[in-house]
């Protein structure tokens, strides 16, 4: 039996904040005291909240793609990209592997599928600080996604795949001049081929994604792997993804959109750096909005995985949530949303995926130290 006891820290609950002590044995919480301690490890009045769990990080790519034609270890690449999950206080990561190639695209299936491998060799191997589960994020318009879906599903840490069209004019990119500034400067294409290119997306969006969105779910669904929505901006993208059996609403791009998926009982997930920068970078809804009217549940890093724990006190800070509030946005809830519910939050018998956390006023916080059932990490 190992324990080890933390004092004199600010416990972040699931409704309160408690100072006091915390004592975790053999990975677990065992037991949480309010009030004064002389035993175990002084956290010196800092905050202890539990360890973050990400449903959404296309980090991954960019650690094994830093350079465009410049490919890195895949292993190296992956132990880099968990240390900086690690050390932004997340203890469960979902990687998103996309499935599913843009003529844009500079990996391909075989590519997404020697992540898969290598995730799981890591994750078998004791080489990774934070937890890794894969989320496949599908772009149903492209006409190899089945096939990229089916080299890819056999993975046994795939729990949640996202249905996505990426295609002008509708969903993330309903204002073409923001799809425009996004991928004519990304591809370096002069006007003419921008309007080319724009018209192939469409045709293939219109020839591919309702039987490629439909065919997934259903192979989803047979496999026990979760099923979100992503850049739901209409009632019929909500009423679509309900049909086809979706849990979780990604991005809603529109305030009608995450008022129908809450409703109807989706969990929706917004982007944290929606919040810490203001505004979303494609001009749609505000995820402060969301959270102003009840609609919204969950937040993810998306690309910056700092920007979980970041977002979780600049909430706090600006008095739009209170502290159990914000940290249940990154911690509680998409522990639930991916049927985790042996961590998420700091309670008795739960794993003790704990992230100590200083926080000076007009400051970052700073992630000072992260356990992972117990066991440091970073």
């Amino acid at each position: 039996m190992t324990e080890q006891t933390f004092r004199n820290a600010a416990i972040v609950l699931d409704r309160e904040v408690v100072h006091g002590s915390l004592l975790v044995r053999d990975g677990r919480i065992a037991d949480i005291a309010a009030g004064p301690s002389t035993v175990g490890e002084d956290l010196g009045g800092e905050f202890l909240v539990p360890g973050l769990v990400e449903l959404h990080t296309d980090h991954l790519e960019g650690h094994y793609l830093p350079r465009p034609k410049v490919r890195w270890n895949m292993m190296a690449a992956l132990q880099a990209h968990d240390a900086q999950i690690a050390a932004s206080g997340i203890t469960t990561v979902f990687d998103a592997l996309r499935v599913g190639m843009d003529e844009d695209a500079q990996l391909g299936s075989d590519d997404m599928r020697a992540m898969a491998d290598t995730i799981a060799e890591a994750s078998a191997g004791g080489r990774l600080r934070a937890e890794h589960f894969i989320h496949l994020r599908c772009e149903v318009s492209a006409p190899d996604v089945l096939d990229g879906f089916d080299s890819i599903v056999g993975s046994p840490l795939i729990r949640l795949a996202s249905l996505m069209d990426h295609a002008p004019g509708q969903r993330q990119f309903v204002d073409l001049d923001t799809y425009r500034t996004y991928y004519q400067r990304k591809m370096k294409m002069d006007d003419v081929e921008f309007d080319a290119f724009c018209r192939r997306r469409i045709a293939q969006s219109e020839a591919h994604a309702e039987p490629n969105r439909r065919a997934i779910a259903a192979r989803c669904r047979a496999d026990g792997i979760a099923v979100a929505s992503h850049d739901d901006a209409t009632a019929a993208h909500v009423r679509e993804g309900l049909e086809i059996g979706v849990t979780l609403a990604e991005f809603p791009t529109t305030l009608e959109a995450a008022g129908l998926s809450h409703e109807a009982g989706l969990k929706v997930l917004m982007g944290a750096p929606n919040i810490v920068r203001g505004g979303s970078h494609s001009g749609n809804v505000s995820a402060a909005d969301l959270l102003a009217n009840g609609t919204l549940d969950i937040l993810s890093s998306d690309y910056v995985p700092f920007s979980l724990i970041q977002s979780a006190f600049h909430l706090a800070e600006s008095g739009a949530a209170d502290l159990p509030g914000a940290i249940r946005l990154v911690a509680g809830n998409p522990a639930e949303a991916a049927g985790l519910d042996d961590r998420g939050v700091i309670a008795e018998g739960r794993r003790a995926d704990l992230v100590r956390v200083r926080k000076a006023d007009g400051l970052p916080p700073l992630v000072s130290a992260v356990w992972r059932e117990g066991r440091r990490v970073a």
